[in-house]
């Protein structure tokens, strides 16, 4: 006799925090999490889309129809015993179905030495840590390109990505934090340069607001105030320059200064 595969338990009250924005770590309830052992192996799915109306799991071996469990969390119990890739087919009221990639299958985009120079305040690069950086990950379905989001809020009780890309809705999109760093953070599939987005806040008194990134590499010209992801396409032709100068003693050769009030 074959049995239902059972998914992968989590307590109510872990997704009611996932809904509010306020869980530090979603991708421990979001994303793919394999569990069981031998044939009771399998891969439980959970997906937030808020306002969805039907979400199917889409991979080389099939689709898989996702249940609504509660209050825009969906989930999908695969049979197989481990996943390497996959897409979600959703659909929303009065909209045609969107092919999408899933953010919380994804690595955190900070490694372990970032972090702990952030904690020390010693990190000397942080603008290639922090802000809106392009990224690009070859995955078993093709290569994935999207941007990593990043900011350092320590004393925040919830961090989320607002932008044009999620229609300014960031419930969809709650970050994770890095431990004790400090710093939230959230890969996300299909966002190129020139989205404009906002890091949508919950402070200490329990109130969400829409800040902009202070490590933004591009922004919008005022009154406009949202970030944009921005990735530079400009080639450098200086290498003869670079040349020249590497030859040269430079505390004999003129300089030019510049000061800026």
């Amino acid at each position: 006799m074959t049995t239902e595969p059972v998914a992968y338990p989590v307590a109510a009250h872990e997704l009611a925090r996932i809904v509010a924005g306020r869980h530090h770590s979603p991708h421990d309830v979001l994303g793919p999490h394999v569990h069981g052992e031998g044939k009771d192996r399998h891969v439980t799915v959970r997906v937030l889309r808020p306002l969805a109306s039907s979400i199917m799991v889409t991979r080389t071996s099939g689709q898989v129809a996702m249940t609504h469990e509660h209050d825009g969390v969906w989930l999908a119990v695969l049979p197989e015993a481990d996943i390497s890739d996959y897409r979600l087919e959703v659909e929303y009221p009065g909209h045609a179905h969107q092919s999408v990639d899933d953010p919380y299958r994804f690595l955190p985009t900070l490694g372990e030495i970032d972090q702990h120079l952030i904690n020390e305040g010693r990190h000397e690069e942080l603008w290639n840590v922090l802000g809106a950086h392009v990224r690009r990950y070859d995955t078993p379905g093709g290569t994935v390109v999207g941007t990593s989001f990043a900011v350092w809020a320590p004393n925040a009780l919830g961090v989320r990505v607002a932008g044009d890309f999620n229609y300014w809705d960031a419930r969809a999109h709650p970050m994770r934090k890095l431990g004790s760093s400090g710093v939230w953070e959230l890969f996300i599939p299909a966002v190129g340069s020139g989205a404009l987005y906002k890091f949508d806040v919950c402070g200490a008194d329990g109130i969400w607001r829409q800040k902009a990134d202070p490590l933004a590499r591009h922004t919008q010209v005022p009154p406009e105030r949202a970030s944009v992801v921005f990735e530079s396409t400009y080639e450098w032709a200086d290498d003869g320059w670079l040349g020249r100068r590497a030859a040269e003693q430079a505390v004999a050769a003129p300089m030019s200064v510049y000061e800026v009030h």
